[in-house]
């Protein structure tokens, strides 16, 4: 017992992510090592902006995708929400009146 305890003290000052579960079995990854290439500009720019905003270029980019995840979603709401709005034009739904009197006149 003293030798592991001994080996994970080791570990630990040599920066080894250690991710076992109980009983030995190793788990499953958390994270997944990408590899990009850019542009020498882009790249620079890359950096200054993680460094400005105190950030590693690993979270950096998470937040830059989660920002871009965001915006994607969001635009595709905005294409539907204007195709419905052709749609109600195009058969005379103009007014939210119209709308409710469409919702309840089968009721």
């Amino acid at each position: 017992m003293r030798e592991s305890l001994m080996w994970l003290k080791n570990a630990q000052i040599y920066g080894m992510i250690l991710s076992y579960k109980s009983g030995g079995e190793a788990m499953k990854r958390r994270r997944v090592a990408v590899t990009i290439s850019l542009p020498p500009e882009i790249a620079k720019d890359y950096e200054k902006i993680a460094e400005q905003e105190a950030k590693n270029k690993s979270q950096l980019f998470r937040d830059m995708f989660s920002l871009y995840r965001e915006k994607t979603l969001e635009r595709e709401f905005y294409d539907l929400q204007r195709y419905g709005a052709r749609m109600a034009r195009g058969k005379g739904i103009l007014t939210e009146k119209d709308v409710e009197r469409i919702v309840f006149e089968g009721r």
